[in-house]
């Protein structure tokens, strides 16, 4: 055991004591933090705007301040990118985080001297949490790797751009540094399979502890390992045991991952957005994430079902319940007010506060009033194939609202490692699933207004020719759990099993 192995037991110790505390203490630690972030930016452009200097009370700061999306506070960043001081915060920007919207184009978020730590701290404190709970720091003295985007950055009027992740790669600890891989070439490279096969020349004879990114795209990375040398992902990397991963539930990739490794390793959900990081998964026992409380965000939440309505309910962390679907805003230090990040949650604990992601609150299907969510789905699909068979490498769904005969249905398409003998009784079992999470797709069922979900089977890599035919294989680019239209639909018809 390393010197590092042996001192991050007592500093794990500490900060997760430190963390726990303010997290019991959420409701008071939330309101010190919007006074401080109103008081840092009442002299912004923003702030002034919006009367901060006058706000006393949560109740003051709703009637300032409206909900907003990209779009909405766009006037105020193009200030801040075409090089102008003191628009949403104070000063300028340390990065820009660049990433793509599906109404707004590029988008530029912001990333301050404020905000920037609380990205490296949070994530630095998700392996503490690990560490003090279960007392593993063998992952420590081997080597580590995140599947990442590229470090290189741009320049947008002498603020530096890139991915966030690419972004975060500066600021790799320096104990962290030697066991850092793949190499700072290999990260730069472009093109996702190009890049995968390169890490693999790098990492394939190493004593890799510690892998980490989006599933599926590391799920990519193992397919090619175990191509390469015939052995599962466990024998060549015989000391791998933590696999840390955010971006999408890994529940509908679990029993393929454990199938390519060979075994179980624990696992570590975060929840990074370019806007701020929300929370990490601090127990491998106790359900959900832990959302942070004093990490530079104040946090309001709209139930989701209110969330279109013209006065929609809009509440802090003192008001939350458990099991209601919120749409999560954000307050940041780095001059996001109001913010709307398109992320639905839902508490399933409130003592410390711990969340799930559901969905998105775009990402839905109600083309018939039913609003199924992403969790609905994802939820009826691991229900139905865990402890069985049965491997899903990717999934999405979509509506049917003019098949050639029939009832309109949801269409599911699943790319599966082995198509199942029985698909009819597997998307019976879903359909039944689903309708008793969610009573409107029950009714419509019942109803005879839709007939049963349908299952489409996609060709195996189907779902990554189609990630690459529209610019976005790999790096933190995922698939849409489900749409409320056939445009996804449309072109992984391309990829159908014939």
């Amino acid at each position: 055991m390393s010197i590092k192995s042996i001192l991050a037991k007592p500093f794990a110790k500490q900060v997760t004591k430190r963390i726990y505390k303010q997290s019991n203490n959420a409701i008071k630690v939330q309101q010190k933090l919007l006074k401080k972030l109103l008081s840092q930016a009442k002299n912004t452009a923003y702030g002034k705007d919006h009367n901060f200097s006058a706000i006393k009370t949560y109740e003051d700061f709703k009637k300032q301040v409206p909900i907003c999306d990209y779009e909405a506070l766009k006037p105020y960043v193009e200030r801040v990118v075409a090089g102008e001081k003191d628009v949403l915060w104070k000063g300028q920007p340390l990065y820009f985080a660049k990433t793509s919207g599906t109404t707004s184009g590029v988008k530029y978020i912001p990333l301050t001297k404020e905000s920037m730590p609380t990205h490296i701290s949070a994530a630095r404190n998700a392996l503490l949490h690990y560490i003090e709970e279960t007392q593993n720091t063998d992952f420590l003295d081997g080597k580590m790797i995140f599947l990442q985007g590229s470090p290189e950055l741009g320049d947008t009027n002498g603020i530096k751009t890139g991915r966030l992740s690419g972004i975060s790669a500066h600021y790799v600890p320096k104990y962290l540094t030697k066991n850092r891989l793949p190499s700072w070439e290999t990260n730069c490279i472009e093109d996702w399979e190009t890049k995968v096969e390169a890490v693999i020349d790098e990492t394939i004879n190493e004593d890799m502890t510690l892998i980490g990114g989006i599933p599926s795209w590391v799920q990519m990375y193992f397919e090619r390992i175990v191509a390469r040398t015939g052995k599962s992902v466990g024998e060549v990397f015989p000391n791998f045991n933590l696999f840390v991963y955010g971006g999408v539930n890994y529940e509908p990739y679990r029993n393929k991952f454990e199938d390519l490794i060979g075994r179980k390793v624990d696992a570590i959900e975060l929840y990074p957005a370019s806007e701020g990081f929300i929370s990490y998964q601090d127990s491998q026992h106790e359900d959900g994430m832990l959302l942070l409380i004093k990490n530079g965000i104040f946090y309001e939440f709209i139930p989701s079902e209110e969330f279109f309505d013209e006065n929609p309910t809009r509440i802090s962390i003192a008001d939350v319940k458990l099991g209601v679907n919120y749409v999560i805003i954000l307050n940041t230090n780095a001059g996001l007010w109001g913010y709307n990040i398109g992320d639905t949650i839902e508490f399933v604990s409130l003592n410390p506060p711990r969340i799930v992601v559901t969905g998105r609150i775009k990402h839905f299907i109600s083309a018939f009033g039913e609003h199924v969510i992403g969790k609905e789905v994802e939820r009826a699909m691991n229900a139905e194939t865990a402890n069985t068979a049965i491997q899903i490498n990717e999934f999405t769904v979509a509506p049917e609202i003019t098949p050639a005969s029939g009832l309109p249905y949801h269409e599911w398409f699943v790319e599966f490692e082995n198509v199942p003998d029985d698909l009819d009784g597997l998307a019976h079992k879903v359909d039944e699933n689903l309708q008793q999470q969610n009573s409107y797709y029950f009714d419509l069922i019942k109803g005879k207004v839709l007939q049963p979900l349908k299952i489409t089977v996609i060709e195996k890599g189907g779902f990554n020719r189609y990630m690459k035919s529209v610019g976005k294989l790999g790096g933190q680019n995922k698939v849409p759990r489900l749409s409320n239209d056939r445009k996804i639909a449309n072109e992984l018809l391309k990829f159908k099993v014939k």
